[in-house]
């Protein structure tokens, strides 16, 4: 597993500069706008390019040729554009560079984040993804408790440099990646058994259109809590923002912590039981929640909601690409984007508008049946997530 290690830099880096830039591009925009709504629109733009450009990129990866292998040629160019983009951002001199800088780096991260993460089953056998998949999430967990640690002592001394620290791990890690992963000789498939037309719609059948709609919607209930927490904890609980941040911490840090264990468990009793037994982990958190009123309790059912979504987050890419071909593995984790991405895109505006009708208390109730609704997809999928190449009930969904 040298070479997963070495690979996770690239998830590394890519979790520091998207933490780094969550935390402190909201100050940048404060300057200039004065409705928290159009600074939250303006945060969501990633997710826009996640939406309409990462399929496509992780589809063209997948046909495409040259010395350099299918996905370094996209890291090649997207990394440093990355780099030098995230460093422009605090140099911004008017709100117009600022949105400027901010779109390129989006473009610039778009280029490369599907390929990056599509290396890892390219030179991983399949029975060892999801251990695999564990230890470059791991990586991207300890990337981000250090954006959060250094990044806020960094931009003390001067907004700039958290940016500049990212654009100098982004070079360094794209180094590491191009010195130590050969692509045309690690990979686990032969080029020759590579066809180069793959189509975007040719992967839609139905095994991975229920699977899609699973990770939507449990990308739901995390994605609505994951934003909204701090404002339940403040109204509902009456915390200090300080805490009701801290407490969320909980959850990140036991999902860091169970992310090798999980794609362990993955790995030994397949990755939809382990994603079942999360789901169903996850859902009672979430349904008890709303009766909790004490901070430790809270803080202990946080933790092994970190824990489940290890569960269900680390196997659940390794489960997409198994449910297709090896030739298709670019593709697949573009719709595996697709999927989070419009998840990230609408859950929280539709849990606001449930808060602002129901209350505060309604959150983990929505957060639940998010679970609840993923579990009955998951259900239907006969695939069992174990090995590769799609089950026989797959045949072309037509819906």
């Amino acid at each position: 597993m040298k070479k997963t290690w070495l690979l996770g830099f690239g998830f590394f880096s890519i979790s520091i500069t998207w933490a780094l830039y969550n935390a402190f591009v909201p100050f940048f925009l404060d300057e200039f706008l004065t409705s928290t709504a159009m600074i939250g629109f303006m945060m969501t733009i990633d997710n826009y390019f996640a939406l309409f450009l990462q399929p496509w990129i992780g589809n063209r990866s997948d046909k495409t040729v040259s010395r350099f292998g299918r996905r370094m040629p996209y890291l090649l160019i997207g990394m440093p554009l990355a780099a030098l983009f995230v460093v422009l951002i605090p140099l911004h001199t008017s709100f117009l560079t600022l949105i400027l800088f901010m779109v390129l780096m989006n473009l610039a991260m778009s280029l490369y984040r599907s390929p990056t993460i599509a290396l890892m089953p390219d030179i991983t056998p399949e029975a060892k993804r999801t251990k695999a998949n564990g230890i470059i999430n791991f990586m991207g967990g300890i990337g981000g408790i250090i954006a959060f640690g250094a990044g806020s002592a960094l931009y003390g001394a001067n907004p700039s440099f958290p940016f500049i620290a990212a654009a100098v791990i982004t070079l360094l890690s794209l180094f590491i990646l191009h010195r130590y992963i050969k692509e045309n000789r690690d990979s686990v498939v032969p080029a020759a058994a590579e066809p180069r037309r793959i189509r975007l719609r040719g992967e839609l059948n139905r095994t991975t259109v229920l699977l899609l709609a699973a990770i939507f919607f449990w990308f739901v209930s995390y994605q609505g809590v994951e934003s909204l927490f701090t404002l339940y904890g403040k109204h509902h609980l009456g915390l200090e923002e300080s805490a009701a941040s801290f407490s969320l911490t909980f959850f990140s840090l036991f999902f860091v912590l169970f992310a090798i264990p999980s794609g362990w468990l993955g790995n030994r009793f397949g990755k939809k039981k382990t994603i079942l037994i999360g789901i169903c982990g996850l859902f009672l958190v979430f349904a008890v929640v709303p009766l909790v009123e004490t901070v430790a309790v809270l803080r202990c059912l946080l933790a092994l909601g970190g824990i489940f979504w290890a569960c269900i987050n680390i196997n659940s890419y390794p489960f997409v690409v198994s449910t297709g071909t090896e030739r298709s593995i670019g593709t697949r984790t573009g719709l595996y984007y697709l999927a989070s991405s419009l998840a990230a895109l609408s859950s929280p505006p539709l849990l606001g508008l449930v808060i602002d009708r129901f209350g505060y208390a309604s959150l983990f109730v929505c957060a639940a049946g998010g679970m609840l609704l993923a579990l009955l997809f998951l259900l239907m999928v006969k695939h069992d997530g174990k090995t590769a190449g799609v089950s026989p009930d797959a045949a072309r969904f037509e819906g």
